[in-house]
């Protein structure tokens, strides 16, 4: 591209940016929710590889400051047309699933979202339950994280807890 450096510069990091909102999609938002050490290490080369993408050969503070500000007011803008438009909101983020209801799992919508029974009862106790049958509702949130709602039988109390989790979505609805 032989544009204006600074045209150049906001079209690299906008083409990047929509790039990496397609690559989360795609890949899963929730491989964000809990990062491990592969995950950082995945995210500072994603970074280092892409930064020379959106600057070029411009390595100035003032090229890199165009870059920041162009990738702040696309995520600014993407956020709010998301606010306003249901489809692209649909487009880019997935829904919440129920996996548990009353005490009653669903193991279609858990092969679905390719969740184990096992990792589901072992998210449950994270929450502070001992078992399926005292969950109310268990939510695979759209972030990746299962929210759990249970019922204390004693004083008939609702109780909500979320929890961040290990678990990764590896299907996601296209």
């Amino acid at each position: 591209m032989d544009l204006n450096p600074i045209l150049d510069i906001v079209v690299r990091s906008l083409a990047v940016y929509f790039f990496m909102v397609i690559a989360v999609r795609v890949f899963g938002k929730n491989q964000l929710s809990q990062l491990n050490a592969g995950d950082v290490i995945l995210l500072l080369l994603i970074s280092n590889a892409v930064q020379n993408a959106m600057v070029g050969s411009n390595n100035t503070l003032e090229g890199g400051i165009i870059a920041a500000l162009v990738l702040f007011v696309a995520n600014f803008i993407v956020k709010k047309l998301i606010f306003k438009n249901q489809k692209l909101k649909e487009l880019i983020e997935d829904q919440p699933h129920i996996l548990v209801k009353d005490g009653h799992v669903f193991p279609d919508i858990l092969r679905k979202v390719q969740i184990s029974e096992d990792e589901l009862e072992e998210a449950i106790h994270e929450h502070g339950i001992e078992s399926v049958s005292a969950v109310k509702l268990a939510i695979l949130e759209v972030d990746g994280n299962i929210s759990v709602i249970s019922i204390d039988k004693n004083s008939n109390q609702t109780h909500y807890s979320r929890h961040k989790t290990k678990l990764k979505r590896k299907l996601r609805n296209l």
